[in-house]
């Protein structure tokens, strides 16, 4: 039986090791910058269900997971059993989202969901690992318009979003270039929020 050492995997664990120390120390640079923009914007999304009015999210790609994981987490639960919270994704309808691209502009497939479904008092979380999401900033501009405040998840300089975002929304950057790194950040922040939004509106 051979017992040379095998090159490749001893490489890959290198590798898995560098992952989690980049992962660990782009966390650490969060840590020390976003606690007040994620607290202000809890406070945002409670102002909402407490008002009875809901939080929509979208976003594209992996963005996209992430608005449907948060409106999961909203509507069926996080970590306790408590009332159902209107959550809701403009990523998940397939009928609406391909009517929308085939018959107007790909762009349009939120803003179109937010004026219909949005009303003035709802929150519009904005997820965009770049900033730049065209469709997600067609979909602020329409927010804006109903009176619907924002959060935005961004990374990197914040991109076109962080251009377009008005007194009383809420930008959440993580300072980071690496699109693997920035969206691993965005499911911490996002259950950040879970968890603020059920202690404060649920506490034990």
């Amino acid at each position: 039986m051979s017992t040379k050492p095998n090159s490749s995997s001893d490489n890959q664990i290198i590798r898995i090791n560098e992952l989690f120390s980049n992962s660990i120390s782009a966390k650490q640079k969060a840590q020390a910058v976003l606690p007040n923009s994620i607290a202000s914007a809890g406070q945002l999304m409670i102002s909402s269900l407490r008002g009875g009015k809901k939080v929509m999210a979208c976003g594209n790609g992996g963005s996209a997971a992430d608005a449907q994981h948060f409106a999961a987490e909203l509507l069926n639960r996080f970590e306790r059993e408590r009332p159902e919270l209107a959550g809701l994704a403009l990523t998940t309808d397939s009928s609406t989202l391909t009517s929308i691209a085939n018959d107007y502009a790909y762009i349009e497939i939120f803003a179109k969901q937010v004026r219909g479904l949005g009303v003035a008092g709802d929150t519009l979380l904005a997820i965009s690992t770049s900033g730049n999401s065209p469709n997600v900033l067609q979909a602020i501009h329409a927010a804006h318009k109903k009176e619907i405040q924002v959060v935005a998840l961004s990374g990197k300089d914040g991109g076109e979003i962080a251009k377009h975002l008005k007194d009383g929304d809420v930008e959440i950057r993580v300072p980071a270039n690496s699109t693997a790194r920035i969206q691993e950040i965005h499911l911490l922040v996002l259950h950040c929020l879970c968890d603020q939004i059920d202690n404060e509106l649920y506490p034990n």
